[in-house]
C-alpha cells in the first residue's frame, strides 16, 4: 500500500490509519510505503523517490503481490503515476483508490488533452478504482471503460455509544479540517456573527489560522472564537463530546472522516451537498445540507439545532445508527478485503 506518510495532517492518513486500527494490517501481509510527507519540497522529493525505489526493489524481488495506491489530485496524482506504470510492468495488479473533492475540476478545468488521454489511460488500465461514493463512481464511469469502479465508503470505528446529551456545551458549534475558503470557514464565521443568540465555535485544523482569527475578529465574533489547532486522535474524542453540532460548510469534498466521525459520536451534521457527502447526510434526518456559499441557510439551520435540543439530539441519534449500519470499519473492511482476495492477494 503506498499513500502519503501517516505523519501527514490529511485524509488519506486518517483513511489508512482506521485500516490499521481495524486490523488490516494483521490480516494480510501489508506494507505501506509513504510516497508524500508535510514540509518542504526538498523533503516531498527525498521521500518520493525513495517510494519509487523501494517499490522497485520490492517488485524486483518478486516480494509484492498486489499494490493499492491512494491518490488524490494535481501533484498527488502525477507523483505516482509511474507507481501504477512499475505495476504493470511487473504484472502486478494494482488498485486506484481516489481520494479529495477536487478530481472532476483538476480533469475537466486544469488538464489539457494529453494529460487528461493519459489519466484516462491510468483508469482503464488499473486492476480496481476505489472511489468514496456514488457519484464519484458514476463520475468516474463517465471518463472510464474500466468496468470494476466500485464505490467504497471510508470507514469508522464506531466505538461505544455517545454520552447522554445533557453532558454537552450549550451552543458549541465544532468544525474539523483544514482552515479555508473551500472549506467554507469564512462563512461558518459570517453566519455564527449573524445569529442573534452567541454562539461558540470550535475550530480545529491547519491552514489559513490568522486569517480567520482576523475575519472573527472584524466581525465582532473573536471572544467566541475557539482555535483549537490540529487535533490528533487523541484529542478528537473529547472535543466531539464536547460539542452541540458539527458543521463543515465546503465547496468540495470526498467524503470528509470528519463527517463520519461526528456522526459516530452522535452529533448532528450541518455541511454541504458535494461529493460524497449525501451519501452520509440525508437533509433533515441526520443533519442539514446547504449549498456551497448559502450563508443565510447556514445561519438558519445553525440557529434551528441550538434552540431545538430535541431535534438535535434525535438527527444526532439517526446519524449513529446510519455510521452503525453503512460506515462502520465493521461494515467497510469485509468489501476491502474480499477486493484484495478477488485480486488473488493471500490473508496471513
Amino acid at each position: 500500500m503506498l499513500g502519503t506518510s501517516l505523519a501527514t495532517k490529511g485524509g488519506i492518513a486518517s483513511v489508512v490509519q482506521v485500516y490499521q486500527d481495524c486490523g488490516l494490517f494483521s490480516r494480510f501481509p501489508l506494507h505501506y510505503i509513504a510516497t508524500h510527507c508535510d514540509g518542504g519540497g526538498k523533503a516531498k522529493l527525498q521521500i518520493m523517490l525513495r517510494a519509487y525505489v523501494e517499490l522497485l526493489g520490492m517488485l524486483i524481488a518478486g516480494k509484492v503481490g498486489l499494490v493499492h495506491i491512494h491518490v488524490a489530485s494535481r501533484a498527488s496524482f502525477w507523483r505516482k503515476y509511474g507507481l501504477f506504470q512499475l505495476a504493470h510492468l511487473f504484472g502486478v495488479p494494482s488498485i486506484l483508490h481516489l481520494h479529495g473533492g477536487g478530481f472532476a475540476t483538476f480533469y475537466e478545468k486544469e488538464c489539457g488533452p494529453v494529460k487528461r488521454w493519459l489519466i484516462r489511460r491510468l483508469y482503464d488500465n488499473v486492476s480496481q478504482v476505489l472511489v468514496m461514493s456514488q457519484q464519484w463512481q458514476a463520475w468516474v464511469r463517465g471518463i472510464s471503460s474500466n468496468p470494476r469502479i466500485s464505490a467504497l465508503y471510508n470507514p469508522v470505528i464506531a466505538g461505544p455509544a455517545p454520552a447522554d446529551w445533557a453532558g454537552r456545551d450549550a451552543a458549541s458549534v465544532l468544525t474539523l479540517g483544514r482552515m479555508n475558503k473551500g472549506k467554507g470557514s469564512y462563512d461558518l464565521l459570517a453566519a455564527a456573527a449573524a445569529m442573534p443568540q452567541p454562539v461558540r465555535l470550535l475550530l480545529g485544523g491547519d491552514g489559513e489560522l490568522e486569517q480567520v482569527r482576523q475575519r472573527a475578529n472584524e466581525l465582532g465574533i473573536g471572544d467566541r472564537l475557539e482555535l483549537l489547532g490540529w487535533v490528533g486522535p487523541e484529542q478528537k474524542p473529547g472535543y466531539l463530546a464536547r460539542a452541540t453540532l458539527f458543521a463543515l460548510p465546503s465547496y468540495a469534498e470526498g467524503l470528509p472522516m470528519s463527517v463520519l466521525e461526528a456522526m459516530a459520536a452522535g452529533l448532528p451534521v450541518i455541511t454541504t451537498p458535494v461529493g460524497g457527502i449525501p451519501d452520509a447526510v440525508t437533509d433533515g434526518v441526520e443533519g442539514f445540507l446547504v449549498q456551497p456559499g448559502d450563508v443565510q441557510t447556514l445561519r438558519e439551520k445553525l440557529q434551528l439545532l441550538l434552540q431545538d435540543p430535541e431535534l438535535a439530539r434525535r438527527m444526532g441519534a439517526a446519524g449513529r445508527r446510519k455510521i452503525e449500519t453503512t460506515f462502520a470499519s465493521t461494515v467497510v473492511m469485509p468489501r476491502l478485503e474480499q477486493i484484495y482476495l478477488d485480486l488473488g492477494s493471500a490473508q496471513r
